[in-house]
């Protein structure tokens, strides 16, 4: 850690004021660029029907209102459905899957990124071949897979291939790769089993690398519309009703942008609340010996 503070200091030391007031301009530059869908959307949400037609696009609201959120709910409460039901589906895949998925790719992570046994070296590669096909390429083979354990129609027919993605693997094998070996031999003389040195060493190591497969995975579950193995209505997800509520045409633009605000709001406070986890680990996390 000291090494670290002193490279930052030195770098700090050899860049001019003028240096930081570039850098500064260009980051809020950036940051204006990346928040301006976040923006748009949120004013969206509050413009009367009259304001969504405009132009030239209006990019602030002239008289804002929240009748667009008001018509969203009382579209949903239409639904024979309780919207509580789209609502515990939606936190229920989200929390299971995510969860499931950190665990059990960081379960399969550890003994690929740090010991040599058969068929090792052949799997990791299976894996990284397998980052080049799209959900839509093994769609057939999952629904014929989730047929076959009797999951069609199911919780777990959502759960399971979101648990199993290859992309979660690849991503805890390259941060578990990176944790010195010397740091699990010393924990091995000490009398520490592999189970403690997974949960007690490894994962406080790669805390950025299962929190960031979190964040994306909190977002593509927290998202999902519909699934080609879910048709029971009672099973169906959040955004899915809205997007049905909502697509009524142009009358119902203002629910539609009122509808999006809500999808977005668990994955950016989730992204806010552990942000400053990411950062500090990656700070560190490159420490060797």
């Amino acid at each position: 850690m000291a090494n670290i503070l002193k490279a930052h200091a030195g770098a700090r030391a050899n860049r001019s004021t003028g240096g930081d007031i570039v850098l500064v301009i260009c980051l809020l530059f950036l940051a204006i660029i990346f928040a301006f869908p976040l923006y748009f959307t949120i004013i969206n949400s509050l413009k009367p029907a009259d304001e969504f037609f405009l132009f030239p696009p209006k990019f602030y609201v002239i008289k804002p209102t929240g009748q667009n959120y008001q018509n969203l709910f009382r579209l949903m409460s239409t639904s024979w459905v309780p919207f509580s039901r789209y609502i515990f589906n939606t936190v229920f895949i989200t929390v299971v899957g995510t969860v499931g998925h950190c665990i059990i790719t960081s379960l399969a992570a550890f003994p690929c990124s740090k010991f040599v046994f058969p068929g090792s070296v052949g799997f990791g590669k299976l894996v990284r071949t397998s980052l080049m096909f799209s959900s839509s390429v093994t769609a057939l083979a999952t629904y014929i897979i989730m047929n076959a354990f009797g999951w069609i129609d199911t919780y777990w027919a959502m759960i399971i291939p979101a648990i199993s993605t290859s992309l979660g693997f690849f991503l805890m094998q390259s941060f578990m790769g990176v944790v010195p070996d010397a740091l699990l031999e010393s924990a091995t003389l000490d009398g520490a089993g592999l189970g403690r040195q997974f949960w007690t060493i490894v994962m406080p190591l790669v805390k950025s690398g299962w929190l960031t497969l979190a964040i994306f995975k909190i977002q593509e579950l927290w998202n999902m519309q519909q699934s080609s193995y879910i048709y029971s209505e009672t099973l169906k997800t959040m955004p899915y009703a809205i997007s049905q509520v909502t697509s009524g045409g142009i009358a119902r633009q203002g629910a539609a942008a009122a509808g999006s605000v809500i999808l977005l709001i668990v994955p950016v406070v989730f992204f806010i609340i552990i942000q400053s986890n990411v950062l500090e680990t990656m700070a560190t996390s490159g420490m060797k010996d």
